[in-house]
């Protein structure tokens, strides 16, 4: 007999074992779809009666190594100490594997294996993580609003994606147990072992709307009042959950786009095509970027030498000081990827629509510069239009000189020229650091392990530009984000460039997870119960933060990241090999290629880690000779 003393349909008295048995299908998913979660509990459990799963606890479901390394992932994406991490995440997390346990996450489509619906949430939660850093949210507000929003809206991010689906275990699946009780969610995971099959009425797109009944079940009261101190946010969450995207803005198109990135992963695609930021992300950080320093540092309209000019009808600013200037302070906010070299930065920036053109197309300006004083020099220039930088009142007095255009009469405007000019009159004077070599196409390849292929940047080229990542703000303290207590605070500001500032860098970057660490294109892993640092690209990421190191090396006639290398060697922070080579070498294997890897292993982790992460499996040490 069934819920309610009515007997269930024929089909569901007929014994598990029968291939037409719906129940059955647990058995038929292990043949037809294998799951990739090497290790997890067996289905049906062995002390289960035959036939049915036992549930099992959210430490159980979390425990296989794959799992483990999608929550390590997660926590990376994050800005939150392990403290914060356990009560903003893995607990919602834990809530949401106890309710799901090992459903598959559809019949016969993605995920479609035991445990699908788990591995599927994980899934997704990463990916939203990692296109959010492409995102300053809110948008259209100050920077520091979006400094103490950050920890909200990552949060909330996460959880319209883990949640998108759930909604499926309410509507789509047949749940009971041996007696034939009916399970229904909203009551609480299930407390004994069960047996399901999908319901043959189910209604597609039934379960986007269904998601409101068990919502509750994975997000606490105390989170709840917290996101719903934030409007715009609050309002987009219960969107998402109430299954209309269109109306939840940014927050509904990520979970949309992580959702397909999931999904392309499971059935053999290109998620990182899945993937693509939008175009107008990488605009908008741009012109984040240019707005700071135009507030913050850069010197406009200054009687002697400036960084720029403001006239009536343009914005005129020395290219190769913005350039520098900008490249650094992305990079200090955690972007990845930004172009090496100044003529690639003006392409990026030409290609935006964020600089006025010269009639032949190029970006570069050659013009001289003369203030009522009588002071007058050349510079190469880029041209802005001030109303992408200032709004209504807020533009400052123009400059009172003139900015007049050369005429060339060839084409020297191709590239910046390199003016001379005493360094207390103008930033222009710092010499360009030596290019970086271009990336190989085996630098690009992202074999680090089937799960970094899984959340990143696949395995056959660089990403596009546009898919640069900026991670939200750092927080340094044990409380709770508001009204857990949400912190705004950065990283204090880089003494003078000196022999240990790079430790102290690469420190607060790893530790603040502004460098990812055991990620497809990550800087520093961990190998032999330390920290493995990949050169020259750890040592390039640093110089290209710090253009000043390129003064420094002048004298020395190297690359400026090989004067921070020297510099590292000197603390002797390293571990030799046994014939005195400084470099070791990883053999990195994936579930398609493999390569090999150069850099430095630190004496100590404690160095580097505050806790000393687990070895990461892919990367075996080579010793040689």
């Amino acid at each position: 007999m069934g819920p309610r003393g009515k007997a269930l349909p024929e089909k569901a008295k007929r014994p598990l074992s029968s291939p037409s048995s719906g129940f059955a299908m647990l058995s038929l998913f292990q043949h037809k779809r294998g799951s990739p979660t090497t290790g997890a509990p067996s289905t049906p459990a062995s002390d289960a009666p035959k036939g049915l799963t036992r549930p099992e606890s959210a430490t159980a479901l979390l425990a296989t190594p794959r799992r483990q390394c999608l929550l390590e992932h997660i926590w990376q994406r994050t800005s939150l100490s392990r403290k914060q991490f356990t009560a903003l995440y893995l607990a919602p997390l834990e809530r949401y594997a106890e309710l799901v346990q090992q459903f598959p996450a559809s019949e016969s489509h993605h995920h479609a294996y035991p445990g699908g619906m788990l591995d599927h949430g994980l899934e997704i939660v990463a990916y939203a993580l990692k296109l959010r850093q492409s995102y300053l949210l809110p948008t259209g507000t100050t920077p520091e609003d979006q400094v103490i929003q950050a920890e909200a809206w990552t949060a909330a991010i996460a959880y319209a994606a883990l949640l998108h689906d759930i909604g499926k275990v309410a509507v789509d699946l047949h749940v009971e147990y041996a007696d034939g009780t009916h399970w229904r969610p909203w009551h609480g995971p299930l407390s004994r072992p069960y047996r399901f099959r999908y319901r043959q009425d189910r209604e597609y797109r039934l379960h986007s709307a269904a998601t409101g009944l068990l919502y509750r079940q994975v997000l606490d009261d105390k989170t709840l009042d917290w996101l719903s101190h934030y409007p715009p946010l609050w309002f987009a969450l219960l969107y998402v959950l109430a299954g209309q995207y269109e109306h939840a803005g940014v927050l509904g198109e990520l979970v949309i786009q992580a959702d397909r990135a999931s999904v392309a992963q499971a059935l053999g695609g290109d998620p990182a095509r899945a993937m693509a930021a939008p175009k107008y992300a990488l605009q908008r950080k741009l012109l984040e970027g240019l707005r700071y320093l135009l507030k913050e540092e850069l010197k406009l309209n200054q009687p002697g030498a400036s960084d720029g000019w403001l006239t009536q009808d343009a914005l005129w600013l020395v290219s190769k000081t913005v350039s520098d200037k900008l490249r650094a302070h992305l990079l200090t906010q955690g972007i990845d990827g930004i172009p090496a070299n100044n003529t690639a930065v003006f392409n990026v920036l030409q290609d935006h629509g964020m600089l006025q053109p010269k009639p032949d197309g190029k970006a570069i300006w050659r013009a001289t510069v003369t203030s009522e004083a009588g002071w007058s020099h050349t510079f190469t220039l880029l041209r802005l239009t001030p109303a992408l930088i200032w709004e209504g009142n807020s533009r400052p007095e123009p400059f009172t000189g003139t900015v007049e255009v050369e005429q060339e009469l060839n084409d020297a405007s191709a590239a910046p020229s390199t003016d001379s000019v005493d360094s207390s009159l103008t930033a222009d004077t710092t010499p360009a650091p030596a290019p970086s070599p271009a990336p190989s196409a085996a630098s690009a390849i992202d074999s680090v392990d089937a799960l970094l292929a899984l959340l990143g940047t696949s395995d056959t080229q660089s990403p596009p530009q546009e898919q640069e990542v900026e991670p939200p703000p750092a927080t340094s303290t044990n409380e709770l984000p508001a009204p857990y207590q949400a912190s705004n605070s950065t990283l204090p500001p880089a003494p003078t460039v000196d022999d240990e500032h790079f430790m102290t860098w690469l420190q607060q970057r790893v530790q603040s997870r502004r460098l990812i660490i055991n990620d497809a294109k990550a800087l520093v892993h961990s190998v032999s119960n330390t920290a493995f640092l990949v050169s020259p690209g750890v040592f390039q990421r640093y110089a290209q933060e710090h253009p000043q190191t390129a003064v420094l090396v002048q004298q020395d006639q190297v690359a400026d990241w090989q004067w921070v290398q020297k510099r590292f060697e000197k603390l002797q922070l390293h571990r030799k090999q046994a014939n005195g080579l400084n470099i070791w070498t990883c053999e990195v294997t994936g579930p398609r290629k493999s390569r090999r890897l150069h850099g430095y292993l630190l004496r100590d982790p404690r160095h580097l880690f505050e806790e000393v992460p687990p070895n990461n499996p892919y990367l075996q040490l080579r010793v040689e000779g």
